[in-house]
């Protein structure tokens, strides 16, 4: 027969309710007393009847995570940190990819509402109007990732205007001047693309540089493909440049390796610099000077604000921004 929560609570000496808060993560356990229950867990084969919790609470226990592209870096390392976050929550996770289409954020939304899941994290690229109601109380429980801008729904974001001006003016700084963006806006105007190409513009001005539109390198495909294929297309029209500032690290692996095909050395030639600190960017070759902010701190303040909206509908909607900071290292060089 199957374990019970109370063959588990006798099989490692707590009470049924112990077992309940480490299953659920609804009260702090001490470490010891945790891994007690865990061991217990693992031994006696448990499995929590989670048609049963949902019929008595209105809880699934699952909420959703939409990305736009699971096949980057970045959205793996995203989900990783809100897998591992979730787990804390007593939340398993349903990852859906949107593609950026807005038809299948809106379906996300509608699960949330009917609450075939407790809640849903989206990140959507543009300007979407949620069709959401007015009343609060019948709102899904939703935390938005990124820029967008609205004002119905929490959200946690990073500063991509600021992080872009001061990764531009750390490459002025360091004596460049021809300064050339990877994934400018071409079709499709992600809100993340306008704002990193508004910082990179600031910095330009209060750097007394004059505005070149053409080293505004538009690239909707923000893959390493998408990257190579903008840069070598840049590269057949245009004068070399001091530096590429890539809007994400996957962009500047692309740009890295296009370089190295037409024999472009960097940084004794030209410096790379990307955004979003993932791991295939620290280990290429050279190590991507980037953006950097913690990913788990991004997925543990979304799931913060995603738990108080199940607690509250009614509550006002909040907006956290996460910090980062600019790391350096050996894909630039002062010239």
């Amino acid at each position: 027969m199957r374990a019970t929560l109370k063959d588990v609570a006798a099989q490692a000496n707590v009470s049924p309710k112990t077992v309940s808060n480490v299953i659920n993560g609804s009260a702090v356990v001490s470490p010891d007393t945790r891994a007690r229950v865990e061991a217990a867990l693992v031994e006696l084969d448990y499995v929590p009847n989670l048609s049963a919790r949902g019929l008595r609470n209105g809880r699934s226990g699952v909420i959703a995570l939409a990305l736009p592209d699971l096949a980057t870096a970045y959205s793996a390392e995203t989900a990783h940190a809100f897998v591992e976050a979730a787990h804390e929550h007593g939340w398993a996770v349903q990852i859906e990819e949107t593609g950026g289409r807005p038809h299948r954020e809106a379906t996300l939304l509608s699960r949330a509402r009917a609450r075939m899941v407790d809640g849903v994290v989206l990140n959507p690229t543009v300007a979407d109007e949620f069709e959401l109601p007015e009343d609060p109380q019948l709102r899904p429980a939703a935390v938005l990732l990124g820029e967008v801008p609205q004002n119905q729904l929490d959200q946690v974001t990073v500063d991509s205007d600021a992080a872009a001006y001061d990764m531009t003016m750390l490459l002025v700084r360091t004596g460049h001047r021809r300064i050339a963006v990877v994934g400018a806006a071409l079709v499709t105007n992600t809100f993340t693309s306008i704002l990193r190409t508004r910082g990179y513009r600031r910095a330009l001005v209060d750097a007394g540089i004059e505005h070149d539109g053409e080293l505004e390198i538009a690239c909707d495909d923000w893959t390493a493909r998408g990257g190579a294929l903008a840069v070598a297309a840049f590269l057949d029209r245009q004068p070399p440049v001091d530096a590429f500032f890539c809007f994400t690290d996957t962009l500047a692996i692309g740009v890295l390796s296009e370089l190295w095909r037409r024999g472009i050395r960097v940084p004794d030639d030209v410096s790379v610099a990307g955004f979003d600190d993932v791991a295939h960017g620290e280990f290429a070759a050279p190590p991507l000077t980037t953006v950097s902010f913690d990913k788990r701190v991004f997925a543990a303040e979304a799931l913060t604000l995603l738990g108080e909206r199940i607690a509250d509908r009614a509550a006002p909607a909040r907006s956290v921004t996460v910090p980062y900071q600019i790391v350096q290292r050996d894909s630039t060089r002062p010239r």
